[in-house]
């Protein structure tokens, strides 16, 4: 599919921001004053633009509102309720710590797990799709919920943690990777499948259905080389984790630790633009791809 650059931006800044806020409804680090405002203000500045720099993709970005409404059948819709609800609690939790120096454990604890919440209902949007085989697999909530822990750990300085967390993420993305491939080879969906008319006999398509691209030709049937894949997933996981396990276990430095933030987001942005870039909605089977 067409990896549009906010749905990148959302993705990847959203859960590093609900990352972070995590960490601080459970207390790491565990900081006060103007330094919790800082840390607190990162966090929603983050988890915040993800989410409005996701309506930059929306047709009617005036209707975003309206993702409220469906909450019993959309993913889409109990994303908006829980992000609405973390930032909600941990609003309160944060006002508590900065103002009054009262930190409220329980408040914490609910803020975090609303904020993993988020980040699962994300990863659930592309995982229900049982037409695009890469995503209706274990690994994208699994993925989704393990790249925010870990962004959050680094963001929270949590390194003696963050070392041995980014190692284990970045073996199971490559699992990840090598599993998503093995299913979509598996996959028996054809274009006789896809128009019920195998009993028939051999199914061609005799012409593309029409002569111009159209919205789903852009956005349905993008397709990325092989050896262009697999390049970016080697520069993936090198800024997501190699670069940043070597920066975090030198001597101890803020200007390190901001280094492997940086780049462990850069990997995170390369990860998500294959994410959408390799996935395959089988309405492409209809052009010929």
């Amino acid at each position: 599919m067409h990896p549009a650059p906010s749905i990148i931006m959302f993705s990847a800044l959203s859960g590093l921001g609900f990352g972070l806020l995590t960490m601080l409804g459970l207390g790491f680090p565990e900081v006060s004053g103007w330094v919790a405002f800082i840390f607190f203000a990162i966090g929603f500045a983050l988890a915040g633009g993800g989410l409005i720099s996701a309506t930059f993709h929306l047709g009617h970005p005036e209707r975003a509102l309206k993702s409220f409404t469906q909450w019993r059948s959309s993913w889409l819709s109990r994303e908006a309720w829980a992000a609405a609800g973390a930032m909600a609690v941990m609003g309160i939790y944060a006002a508590l710590i900065i103002f009054t120096g009262t930190r409220v454990a329980i408040l914490g604890w609910i803020g975090a797990a609303l904020s993993l919440l988020t980040v699962f209902t994300t990863s659930m949007i592309y995982t229900q799709l049982k037409t695009v085989p890469r995503w209706n697999h274990w690994s994208p909530p699994v993925l989704f919920m393990s790249y925010a822990i870990v962004g959050g750990l680094l963001m929270a300085g949590q390194v003696s943690v963050a070392v041995p967390f980014l190692v284990a993420l970045g073996v199971l993305q490559v699992f990840a990777w090598v599993d998503q491939d093995r299913k979509e080879a598996a996959s028996d969906t054809t274009l006789a499948t896809a128009t019920g008319l195998g009993h028939i006999g051999t199914v061609k398509a005799f012409e593309s259905p029409h002569t111009g691209g159209n919205y789903l030709t852009h956005e349905m049937a993008f397709r990325i080389a092989r050896k262009h894949a697999q390049t970016l997933k080697i520069i993936s996981v090198i800024l997501a984790v190699v670069i940043p396990v070597a920066l975090l276990l030198l001597p101890f430095h803020h200007l390190l630790a901001l280094l492997a933030v940086v780049s462990h987001f850069a990997g995170v942005a390369a990860q998500r633009w294959l994410f959408f870039a390799e996935a395959k909605h089988v309405v492409s089977l209809y052009y010929g791809r």
